[in-house]
């Protein structure tokens, strides 16, 4: 009798215990979750979402309509716990997610999802086993979610779901492929410009240390690389603008008639320095200075040439001193580099019938 009343008072401390523990899950997801019942406007959001994909029957959105649920998640609050049983499917409708994993007493964040994404254990799918990864908000956040155990019962049942899960799946698998392959591969700026690419308006967004996180680097390495490119697309910027400074003055302003123009009076007139300058024609434009000005001056006998009305009033050589060439040598020299031919071969190649066009080598 005695061993039996122990058994007894273990099965009552147990159930007890069982009954908190699910009272406890309850508080969590409805109190400190803020849970209810997902507003129609939002699942016909991610029914016309999942459309694009594959169209989605009416049955199917009567069971999400039915059974999805609304999150709302405070900054810091845990979805999933490393080792635990993920019971939901996800989608994000305002806010940030990561997943976050442990190795050798490290926190790794494996993944950051925001707006418009869907999330869930691709370890611990369906709740099958144990998660290896930690679902964390990065931001508070607003998420409609779906129990693990309806979708596998939809699964049975409609080929449309299981056509729009493996579609993301498989984007899924394919972003994990890519990410893990420019994290062991590329260094530290080939990762940034990857996620750069890959994850726009991101890095404006996140905490760095979370990104560096996931880009497997410290974070002042990470501060680094970005100001470097910063930097980079700063100067990138000034050059575009100064390259158009240059078209004007030299097209549109045809300061390239000018037979003494210079490097240096070019600067004075534009007020840059001089190295500067030279440096934007040997980048920029892959040319030197007198290149890129005897590269204007040749197209512009060329349209000269072109002109049978105007070539019975000048000859050749005055076309060339009015385009900016001060010696006769100079500009042979110049045509023929740019043009591929002599000026007398060029004006011959323009004998075509009117339907043909020349073909002029720049």
């Amino acid at each position: 009798m005695h061993t039996e009343a122990i058994k007894n008072f273990v099965y009552l401390v147990a159930s007890v215990v069982r009954i908190f523990l699910i009272f406890a899950l309850y508080l969590f997801y409805f109190n400190v979750m803020n849970t209810q019942k997902a507003s129609r406007e939002d699942v016909s959001y991610i029914l016309g979402i999942l459309g694009f994909i594959y169209p989605v029957s009416k049955e199917l959105s009567k069971a999400f309509y039915e059974n999805a649920v609304g999150l709302r998640v405070k900054k810091g609050n845990v979805l999933l716990n490393e080792g635990e049983h993920c019971r939901y499917m996800y989608f994000i409708k305002r806010g940030a997610l990561m997943g976050q994993t442990s190795h050798q007493g490290k926190k790794i964040v494996t993944y950051i999802s925001i707006d418009n994404e869907f999330v869930s254990s691709i370890s611990g799918l369906h709740g099958a086993k144990p998660s290896k990864e930690a679902i964390i908000a990065v931001e508070d956040s607003e998420l409609i979610a779906i129990h693990n155990d309806i979708l596998k019962k939809l699964f049975l049942s409609h080929f449309d779901l299981n056509f729009l899960f493996r579609v993301m799946v498989e984007k899924y698998y394919s972003d994990a492929q890519e990410r893990a392959h420019i994290i062991r591969m590329g260094n530290a700026k080939e990762r940034y410009l990857y996620f750069m690419e890959t994850k726009p308006g991101y890095i404006e967004r996140l905490p760095l240390d979370l990104v560096a996180s996931m880009l497997d680097m410290k974070l002042p390495t990470l501060q680094k690389v970005q100001k470097q490119h910063q930097l980079s697309q700063q100067r990138d910027r000034e050059t575009e603008a100064w390259c158009q400074k240059i078209e004007d003055y030299i097209v549109r302003q045809e300061m390239y008639k000018i037979p003494d123009l210079s490097l240096k009076k070019m600067a004075e007139d534009l007020s840059i320095p001089s190295h500067k300058l030279s440096s934007i024609f040997n980048h920029s434009y892959q040319l030197t200075f007198t290149d890129f000005i005897n590269r204007h001056r040749v197209e512009n006998v060329q349209r000269h040439i072109a002109d049978s009305q105007l070539m019975h009033s000048y000859t050749i050589e005055t076309l060339a001193k009015k385009s900016g060439f001060s010696a006769r040598s100079a500009f042979y020299n110049a045509f023929k580099k740019i043009a591929g031919m002599t000026p007398a071969q060029y004006r011959a190649s323009l004998q075509l019938p009117q339907t043909v066009q020349p073909r002029i080598q720049h």
